[in-house]
């Protein structure tokens, strides 16, 4: 059995790389972290890596916060738990989660979620009011929306 060889990349070369990583799509702190190690860069070299492409604006927490955030919700539609959850994951500062949360609108969130709410109505079919607003009310608490928030637009709606 082959072992695998590593191959020792220079710092240079590492940052590089991780130029192109970061100027490619927003990358949280983590991420970079991660491709680091997988590059084998450790201890130092990987501090200073981090330093530099904080300084040279390739890696910046607050936006990546905002980018995510309004991505998400644009895009797969999450609600703001949901959101709160990954970035939470992503190890993003609570400072940074907030300003990402500032970005969505009020407005658009509630419409966004009268969407979500009117799609999956379309899709289930089931006789028993009380059951449908039931499975419309878990679905929307599931893309992560305010349960307070999901059951208000609920009783609004006609059946």
């Amino acid at each position: 059995m082959r072992r695998k060889t590593t191959k020792y990349v220079s710092k240079d070369d590492a940052l590089k790389k991780l130029q192109r990583y970061c100027a490619y799509q927003e990358r949280c702190h983590k991420e970079v972290r991660q491709k680091l190690y997988d590059l084998n860069i450790y201890g130092d070299d990987l501090e200073d890596i981090i330093v530099d492409l904080i300084t040279d604006d390739f890696l910046n927490e607050e936006r990546f916060a905002k980018m995510y955030a309004g991505g998400k919700f644009r895009i797969k539609k999450w609600g703001r738990i949901r959101i709160k959850q990954e970035l939470k994951l992503r190890r993003i500062s609570a400072y940074c989660i907030k300003k990402a949360m500032a970005e969505i609108e009020e407005d658009d969130y509630i419409k966004t979620l009268c969407e979500v709410i009117e799609k999956r109505r379309g899709l289930v079919t089931e006789p028993n009011e009380f059951r449908l607003k039931g499975n419309l009310a878990k679905y929307a608490i599931s893309r992560g929306f305010e349960t307070s928030l999901v059951w208000d637009e609920i009783k609004k709606m006609k059946f």
